[in-house]
């Protein structure tokens, strides 16, 4: 009888903290940026602004880290650009600017120091925004001499 006991309660707790994690997001670092997660839906961050809506500090933080990712995006690719330019010119056999490639260099560079506040500011977010679905049940199984102990912290 305390098998099935104790068979149905951690089968109930496990449930319970299974069900809570349902609305967490993620952020993924990838080669080429970061993809937000919820469940096994991947997000963009228009998506995950609006599900940030609920969470007022949260949203704040995430719209900091959107105009970040969005300055960095534009300079990343304008800079890209402007490197382009000469080494195409010089591909094709001509006298390149390279101060367009210079100029090109400065804002890639420049995009980076952007590129990390995005991150930080999401990640800040996504923990505001998480901290609603994390579970304050607490389940330790340990194993002792005569069996299996199984503790519950709140």
């Amino acid at each position: 009888m305390q098998k099935i006991t104790l068979t149905f309660v951690v089968s109930f707790f496990t449930t319970i903290a299974l069900a809570q994690t349902a609305g967490e997001i993620t952020m993924v670092k990838t080669f080429g940026g970061t993809r937000f997660e919820m469940d096994t839906l991947t997000l963009s961050p228009r998506q995950v602004m609006e599900i940030l809506k609920d969470t007022p500090l949260a949203y704040e933080e995430f719209k900091q880290a959107k105009k970040n990712y969005s300055t960095a995006g534009v300079m990343g690719f304008t800079g890209g650009l402007l490197i382009g330019f000469p080494v195409g010119t010089l591909i094709a056999g001509g006298d390149p600017e390279w101060g367009l490639a210079i100029g090109g260099a400065a804002l890639l560079l420049g995009s980076i120091p952007l590129n990390k506040a995005f991150q930080r500011h999401a990640n800040n977010a996504l923990d505001l925004h998480n901290k609603k679905f994390s579970s304050r049940i607490n389940t330790n199984f340990y194993f002792t001499g005569n069996g299996l102990r199984l503790r519950f912290c709140f």
